[in-house]
């Protein structure tokens, strides 16, 4: 099966990823089943622990759906800790200089070409490598997914695309607005100017795009402003779900 990497680098495919604040292996697992390209087991906002992650992690096993991992904090620690428990690749949180860009690229590899502590005791199981053989076998298959997310990051947004390494950059719009003085407003014209500024320099630089998409309509829409990977939330999800069947009901 191909890696989301060479997914993202080697077919035109739009892909879908789905972050999990769920803290349980049934949510990743029936997402996996349906079909999903991708899932990010969220560290940041969830409500998930490292136990947590690892059952979720392993709970893609034998299907095509990469798991992904965001990190509360853009420490080498965090970094580490999360690909060892076999995730196929991070989601790097309040990315705001090219400097950040470089310490994610960095926090992926070993040394020396980063900073990456060897000790992947879970991560080696999970790729089936054996301890020695994951390093080769892995490691230029690890996803990079930057969040942009504030007004730092959209003012140096032409400097953090020419980093190289990036697999996916992700305009979080949620965050985005709030720190934009719009929270939620995403038609505001603050707003729009800043994912055209991020979608330019993405573009410039080929590094594809990903972007919330909570219904079909919005899905399209990022779909025809070239954007590669569509994502939702399994909160979301339920309660979008619930409120449909809800509807079903006579009252």
């Amino acid at each position: 099966m191909m890696t989301l990497k060479s997914k993202l680098q080697a077919t035109n495919d739009v892909l879908s990823m789905h972050i999990c604040t769920i803290p349980s292996a049934t949510v990743p697992q029936a997402i996996a089943a349906a079909g999903a390209d991708s899932i990010i087991v969220d560290l940041e906002h969830g409500a998930i622990d490292y136990a947590d992650a690892h059952a979720m992690i392993a709970a893609t096993a034998g299907t095509g759906c990469a798991p992904l991992v965001r990190i509360a904090k853009n420490t080498p620690t965090d970094a580490k800790r999360a690909l060892d428990l076999g995730a196929e690749g991070l989601v790097f949180p309040l990315i705001r200089t090219a400097q950040d860009a470089e310490d994610a690229f960095a926090a992926l590899k070993y040394p020396p070409a980063g900073t990456r502590g060897f000790g992947p005791f879970l991560a080696q199981a999970r790729w089936q490598t054996g301890l020695l053989g994951y390093r080769e076998a892995v490691e230029d298959k690890l996803v990079n997914c930057l969040l942009v997310e504030t007004k730092d990051a959209v003012e140096n947004i032409e400097a953090i695309c020419a980093v190289p390494g990036i697999d996916l950059l992700v305009p979080a719009p949620f965050d985005l607005s709030t720190d934009l003085g719009v929270s939620g407003q995403f038609t505001h014209p603050d707003f729009t100017a800043a994912i055209a500024k991020i979608e330019a320099a993405a573009n410039k630089a080929g590094i594809p795009l990903g972007g919330v998409g909570l219904t079909e309509e919005q899905a399209k829409t990022l779909i025809a402003r070239n954007y590669r990977v569509i994502v939702g939330f399994d909160v979301i999800w339920l309660d979008q779900k619930t409120r449909e069947t809800q509807g079903w009901l006579d009252r």
